[in-house]
């Protein structure tokens, strides 16, 4: 089970959330072109090491997060509110005591 620290809600699992996907900027409408939105619509990377994800807190706070997550190992370096500029360190969530690291299965 992977806990991901919520800046709304503090540290829950993974269940509690809806994986959206890449977390990628929106085209302008008035300037895109038709293959520009395709690209952004159904073209991912899916790279194996760490990118930017966007869940939604469904069973908590029902707001959208972006979350920096290692694919292959799932660890989570850092989670803001979507939308931000700014990602809370995994160092600061640490210090907390709610990193986003795999959970052995405590609770939420």
């Amino acid at each position: 089970m992977i806990r991901i620290p919520c800046p709304h809600c503090d540290a829950r699992n993974s269940t509690e959330f809806r994986h959206v996907g890449e977390a990628a900027a929106r085209p302008d409408p008035s300037t895109a072109t038709p293959e520009r939105w395709r690209a952004y619509l159904y073209e991912r990377a899916n790279p194996a090491g760490w990118t930017s994800e966007t869940w939604f807190h469904t069973m908590g706070c029902r707001r959208y997060i972006t979350v920096e997550r290692h694919t292959v190992t799932n660890e989570i370096r850092s989670a803001r509110p979507a939308g931000g500029t700014r990602a809370e360190p995994a160092a600061a969530l640490s210090a907390r005591g709610d990193a986003g690291s795999p959970d052995a299965g405590g609770q939420a």
